[in-house]
């Protein structure tokens, strides 16, 4: 019977055995298969002929979850830095323009939604985005750590609009949301507490956890 089964897949085909193919050859080609997977990277183009496309997704992924417990992704990746001296990312997403485009609309370098439909509702947390900064018991990390930075490489010679930012709030559709932020009720010496005196000439409004309002004091003078 001829093998019904791709060939490259890291399993053991019992199709392939035969009189003239042993066992112990089967297995080496298994684990050459697998290692071809852990030393050959995935590509689509390159930086000299990179895929055209006029419309749609270059790559996609539609998915439906149907389970009750636990998690579901659509694509997970873990990349786990051994080398001392080593950089780099686990994803990557970065966006170039070299026309005039976006006439009307946007251009970004990662767009990430959480929409619910009609119908849905979700009991715990919802976010369109979230960045965990973590360390394991007893580590000492080092370096310069934040959940999320907010960076710049603008180049020399350089004239950005005035209204550029590290960070914009847009309020789009019909029904605004209501705060800035969501935080951790106040308490001393945590990046929420109380205040001294302070002239105050405008606010931002901002809620706890436990639907406290809270502002936070802003003063139009240096």
């Amino acid at each position: 019977m001829g093998n019904q089964k791709p060939i490259g897949v890291a399993y053991l085909d019992q199709d392939l055995k035969g009189s003239n193919i042993r066992d112990s050859e089967i297995e080496e080609s298994v684990v050459a298969a697998t290692r071809l997977s852990f030393t050959q990277t995935f590509q689509g183009g390159t930086s000299l002929l990179p895929i055209g496309a006029s419309s749609g997704n270059i790559a996609q992924i539609y998915g439906t979850a149907t389970n009750l417990t636990g998690d579901v992704r659509a694509l997970y990746t873990k990349l786990n830095f051994t080398g001392i001296g080593g950089s780099g990312e686990t994803f990557r997403a970065f966006s170039t323009v070299s026309a005039n485009c976006a006439d009307g609309g946007t251009i970004n370098g990662a767009h990430i939604s959480m929409s619910v439909l009609s119908g849905g509702s979700i009991s715990g947390a919802g976010n369109a985005l979230r960045a965990t900064l973590g360390a394991a018991s007893g580590t000492t990390p080092g370096g310069t750590l934040a959940a999320i930075q907010l960076d710049s490489d603008i180049a020399s010679g350089v004239t950005v609009p005035a209204i550029t930012s590290f960070l914009r709030v847009t309020d789009t559709n019909t029904v605004k949301i209501p705060n800035l932020l969501n935080m951790p009720n106040p308490a001393s010496n945590t990046i929420f507490r109380a205040k001294s005196a302070a002239a105050v000439t405008h606010v931002i409004k901002m809620v706890a956890a436990d639907g406290t309002p809270y502002y936070i004091m802003v003063s139009d003078q240096p």
